[in-house]
């Protein structure tokens, strides 16, 4: 399966670790992702906040680039899958909105190419019997928290992939690589990441409160699909230790027992190894 590709800006600067994971869990799998030629920033996560033709013309620009192409969209970010698919879903349902992007972007829309997130894509077109299948060193005895935060699955309207208050897909998926995933109620709540640089006291309040909540529901780890969201996670806590934040496709690519997988978490703030040591899944 061929799917055109928007890494977006995060997965080339503090998310790269989830751009290289994507690109060869999607490997691993048969999935040929060929990025987007010229993409650009999408506008997430200011744009929409304080000028609403950027925020249109930035992701129009965008889906314009993929409708180019032909290919249907992935995008592995939360921020920036939310963001095209706000675009998208006004370009279709409203006759004023599609006017106005195809102005700024200079195109005409014709909606024949769908916009997917990458976890969409592992869960739902491959599936959680293949995954496992692809299981060469199954994650056993690790307990994790599958974090969604507040973009994924919201607005529920625009892309409704899976539950919006109660998410399962990363709890299905991290269960079909051998993990443990404990139920636990802070899912999709916020961890601030639109305020990180801003108002940096609230995040570190919002992210204490997630990693105690995840500490409680007995975890050994978070994963999670946003690069916002794992890199506000472990760089918005009080002491750089303790309990780490995984990109899921960096947990298939430990249980898939990809040689590069030990790479990527390399760069982590948090120190991941001790806890994987623990349980034989790195050496």
């Amino acid at each position: 399966m061929q799917y055109s590709y928007y890494p977006g800006c995060s997965l080339e600067a503090t998310g790269v670790e989830y751009n290289l994971s994507t690109r060869a869990v999607a490997g691993a799998l048969g999935l040929e992702l060929v990025e987007l030629p010229g993409w650009t920033c999408c506008g997430s996560s200011s744009a929409h906040a304080v000028n609403k033709d950027l925020a249109l013309g930035l992701a129009a620009h965008n889906i314009a680039l993929a409708q180019e192409q032909g290919r249907d969209l992935v995008v592995p970010c939360s921020a920036c899958y939310t963001r095209l698919s706000k675009a998208d879903y006004e370009m279709r349902h409203d006759p004023a909105e599609k006017a106005r992007a195809e102005k700024l972007a200079g195109f005409s829309y014709t909606g024949k190419i769908q916009i997917y997130s990458f976890l969409e894509i592992v869960k739902d077109r491959v599936g959680c019997d293949e995954v496992a299948r692809a299981v060469r060193k199954p994650l056993t005895g690790l307990k994790v928290a599958c974090y969604y935060g507040c973009l994924l699955v919201r607005p529920p309207e625009v892309r409704p992939f899976d539950r919006a208050e109660d998410p399962t897909s990363l709890d299905e998926l991290a269960a079909a690589l051998g993990a443990e995933p404990v139920p636990w109620c802070y899912k999709t709540s916020c961890c601030g990441a639109g305020l990180s640089l801003t108002r940096p006291e609230v995040v570190e309040q919002l992210v204490a409160r997630l990693l105690a909540a995840a500490r409680e529901a007995g975890a050994d780890a978070l994963v999670t699909a946003c690069p916002l969201c794992q890199n506000n996670l472990e760089m918005r806590r009080a002491a750089q230790e303790g309990i780490p934040v995984f990109y899921f496709t960096e947990l298939m690519g430990l249980a898939f027992g990809l040689g590069e997988a030990p790479g990527w978490l390399k760069k982590h703030l948090v120190d991941p190894f001790p806890l994987l040591q623990r349980f034989s899944l790195v050496g």
